[in-house]
C-alpha cells in the first residue's frame, strides 16, 4: 500500500522517538507500505510555526526546517505541490472547510495514495486510512 501521511503524523514524528509506535509498525512493515510526505504538510506545519498564541508561544514548537531534516534519514518519498494538484477537485468533497486537509486528499487521489490520519474530521473519507483499518 502507498500512503500519504496527514500531517498530525509528522507532529507525532517530531513528538516522539519513532514515527509509530510499535503496533502500527508490525501493521504497516506487514504490509509492505511505501510512504510518502507532502510539501503541503511541511507549508502547514511552517504556518503553525510561525503563528502565535495569545502568550506570544508558537504555535508550534517544530520549525519546518528540522522536520525536513529529521525526515531525510528515513523512507520516505516527498511530494512535491504540482499545477495538476492545484488544479483538480476532489470527487468526494470534505463536510469541512480545510484547505490543508482539501491538498492532502487532491494529492491522495491524484497519485493514488490513500492518506493515512487519526483526523476525525477526516477517518470517514473514502481516500483516508487509519492504521487499525490496515490490521
Amino acid at each position: 500500500m502507498r500512503v500519504l501521511l496527514d500531517t498530525s503524523y509528522l507532529f507525532d514524528f517530531m513528538d516522539r522517538p519513532g514515527m509509530f509506535l510499535d503496533s502500527e509498525r508490525r501493521v504497516l512493515a506487514a504490509r509492505g507500505t511505501d510512504f510518502y510526505v507532502s510539501a503541503v504538510s511541511i507549508w502547514e506545519m511552517r504556518l503553525k510555526h510561525n503563528a502565535r498564541h495569545r502568550s506570544g508561544e508558537r504555535e508550534s514548537r517544530f520549525s519546518p526546517e528540522d522536520v525536513v531534516a529529521a525526515l531525510q534519514d528515513q523512507d520516505i518519498t516527498f511530494l512535491p505541490m504540482t499545477m495538476r494538484h492545484a488544479a483538480s477537485e476532489l470527487e468526494t468533497p470534505l463536510d469541512h472547510k480545510d484547505p490543508f486537509d482539501e491538498l492532502l486528499l487532491v494529492q491522495a487521489q491524484e497519485e493514488g495514495l490513500r492518506l493515512l490520519t487519526v483526523d476525525r474530521l477526516l477517518v470517514d473519507h473514502p481516500l483516508a486510512v487509519a492504521v487499525h483499518e490496515l490490521g
